[in-house]
């Protein structure tokens, strides 16, 4: 089973991300679950969902404590949260910026890569210069670093989740895909 968690900001569509990475991972034939967790429910508010993978039946029912790769849509969160708590060994950080974190310490053990959602947002007119919508870019890119699913099987399941704009969100999405930029193992 692989265990991924999100970390995002009220309004940036992070749940919105997993539901869409888990259609992606159900139309490749695996079983998945996702589910959020929030705090405060109100825009800018930190906010966590979790997506399980697994190639049969998903039995457990909690909160990740272990995942294997974090998807971080706000560098600021690092600055706040523990975002990389209970992350395994070797797993996957994917950050939405431009450059890369102050100190990469905090990243020893892990691999790491980041995407300019933002930046990629605002060129496919996607939410607002001062708030862009970053969610399909970021999944865009977390499905080149897994490798997994295929990027066709990504663009499918944004066209049925997303009901406007869905082939800017292809396209920030595929954008991302091809432009992810990939640091790898922070020693």
């Amino acid at each position: 089973m692989q265990e991924i968690r999100f970390h995002g900001r009220g309004g940036q569509g992070t749940v919105v991300a997993s539901v869409i990475l888990a259609k992606a991972f159900f139309k490749a034939g695996l079983w998945v679950q996702t589910f959020p967790v929030f705090g405060v429910e109100r825009r800018g508010a930190p906010v966590e969902a979790y997506l399980r993978l697994d190639d049969k039946k998903i039995l457990i029912r909690s909160n990740l404590y272990a995942p294997d790769h974090i998807v971080v849509q706000d560098a600021k969160l690092l600055d706040t949260a523990d975002v990389t708590k209970g992350l395994k060994q070797g797993g996957w950080i994917l950050l939405n910026s431009s450059k890369m974190p102050d100190n990469l310490a905090k990243f020893k053990g892990f691999r790491l890569a980041m995407a300019d959602a933002g930046q990629i947002g605002i060129r496919h007119r996607l939410g607002t210069r001062t708030q862009p919508i970053i969610n399909t870019a970021m999944i865009g890119a977390f499905v080149r670093i897994l490798e997994s699913p295929p990027i066709d099987m990504l663009a499918d399941a944004i066209r049925e989740e997303i009901a406007a704009r869905q082939e800017e969100n292809v396209a920030a999405a595929k954008e991302a895909y091809d432009s992810v930029q990939i640091i790898g193992n922070i020693d």
